[in-house]
């Protein structure tokens, strides 16, 4: 190993090694020679890089540091570009090495010289591209700087500021239409029915407005009054679907095939495996899918609390109603960082309790029964307006038969088990379609077009339509 290899890095320049080398040299000879001028000039060559570095260290330049991310959440395969902006505080114009830190999964950290030859006003700026094949937050930076003295005998390096989070979000594949979200008119939206009295004519329709749709006009009434006219007796209403999310640590961990990948040295790693990865994917998609056709959506999770209350990316972890692009965009921030409830001890690294408030209250592994009255509560009260999809790990078969009446609260009701062995969750799947739910198993191998395909296969439908009797005889209504 060359001597360089083995001195310290970040000390000193070459110069101010050579000099400490000097130094040493003159006062071994002083000593053998007995000659004071050599001891002096051994001291004098010492003393130089150490009060050099010194003053390097106490005389350190400030700088501010301005990040921003476009766009500021990405998509995961997508890129993210990364604008830096630098500016130092003070007189200072020595040049200055800087290296923005990443995560090792972005690769190599990029480094770049302070100022720029493009800088203007005593700002210089950079720009780079990362790229995530996976979901999660990722801490970005600090920037670090490297900058010697002024004669270039020693050298520092220190962060000059915090880093920033960058958030990558699962992407959403696209799905195929399908039959699964019900009658929904031409436009989008559900039709409500509310006739306050059948044969007059004035109640029942009013003047064609610009805007409502041809599909509303009232033909009777058009020619009785000379003008379009349109029925008033349908209330337009948005499509609602609810969306079950299971995350507890059991669901998906049981089984030998549940294996959950080894840790990385990012700053937050998430505990997930594949199974779940597969269903964060399918809750993306399908919520994507649902609000391209204008529906609201609710996000609950095995015990009927808010999905997204233990993700530490959630906008507003205590929200569980979402609508619009917005609604969608926050969803999307939501399940960057969600991950499975489980053993503390086995994630303690990844948890953020503060948007909790702390505590295990709530905790789906650790006392509350899922699939119990707090679920079928919250799903009572948007009785029948609009499907139920549930996106579950392995279930056994006691919780299914718990899930399986919830499926009398939705237009129609969709379950998918993802699990490394289909075979072992047959029961459950027998439990749930007995219950009226059209009921499949995944694996994390399965394409989501697919399984989302195959809820219209005719085999499944007949086997929900043959449950339908069974649930009309055993509900009883509220």
């Amino acid at each position: 190993m060359a001597l360089p290899d083995l001195l310290p890095k970040h000390l000193f320049t070459g110069r101010g090694w050579g000099l400490l080398a000097a130094g040493t040299a003159a006062l071994l000879a002083a000593q053998v020679m007995g000659r004071r001028d050599l001891l002096a000039l051994g001291l004098l060559l010492i003393v130089l890089p150490l009060v050099s570095l010194a003053g390097v260290r106490l005389l350190k330049p400030r700088f501010q540091v301005f990040r921003e991310f476009m766009p500021p959440t990405v998509e995961a395969t997508a890129t993210a570009t990364v604008r830096l902006a630098v500016a130092r505080d003070g007189n200072s114009t020595a040049a200055v090495i800087m290296q923005e830190q990443l995560p090792p999964r972005f690769g190599e950290p990029p480094a770049f010289r302070f100022p720029a030859r493009s800088a203007s006003g005593g700002t210089s700026r950079y720009e780079y591209h990362l790229r995530s094949g996976r979901r999660g937050q990722f801490k970005i930076g600090p920037v670090t700087a490297e900058f010697c003295d002024p004669f270039g005998l020693s050298l520092h390096r220190h962060t000059i500021d915090d880093g920033e989070l960058l958030t990558v979000t699962p992407a959403a594949v696209e799905l195929p239409p399908t039959g699964l979200a019900g009658a929904r008119g031409n436009d989008g939206v559900t039709a409500t029915r509310i006739r306050a009295n059948p044969s007059d004519d004035d109640v029942m329709t009013r003047e064609y407005r610009h805007g409502d749709p041809m599909r509303r006009v009232h033909w009777a009434a058009t020619a009785h009054h000379g003008e379009l006219m349109v029925r008033q007796e349908e209330s337009v209403t948005t499509p609602e679907a609810t969306i079950i999310m299971d995350h507890r640590y059991s669901a998906f961990a049981a089984g030998p095939g549940a294996r959950f990948p080894a840790g990385h040295d990012d700053s937050f790693e998430l505990l997930s495996n594949d199974c779940f990865e597969w269903a964060v994917t399918a809750a993306m998609s399908i919520s994507a899918h649902l609000a391209e056709r204008n529906y609201s959506l609710r996000f609950l999770d095995a015990t009927g609390h808010p999905a997204f209350r233990g993700s530490r990316s959630a906008p507003a972890p205590d929200t569980e109603e979402y609508s619009g692009s917005g609604g969608l965009q926050s969803i999307g921030e939501s399940l960057a960082a969600i991950q499975l409830d489980g053993p503390r001890h086995l994630h303690a690294e990844g948890r953020r309790d503060a948007k909790r408030g702390g505590g295990d209250a709530g905790h789906p592994d650790g006392g509350e029964s899922p699939f119990d009255d707090r679920l079928m509560d919250k799903l009572a009260a948007h009785r029948l307006r609009g499907p139920v999809l549930a996106l579950l790990g392995t279930l056994g078969e006691a919780e299914a038969r718990a899930l399986a009446p919830a499926a009398g609260f939705g237009a129609n009701a969709f379950a998918l088990l993802v699990t490394e062995h289909p075979h072992s969750v047959q029961p459950a799947l027998d439990a749930l379609r007995l219950g009226g739910w059209r009921a499949i198993a995944v694996t994390p191998r399965t394409q989501l077009p697919v399984a989302w395909s195959a809820f219209d296969q005719g085999e499944i439908v007949a086997a929900a339509a043959a449950a339908m009797d069974v649930r009309r005889g055993a509900a009883v209504p509220r």
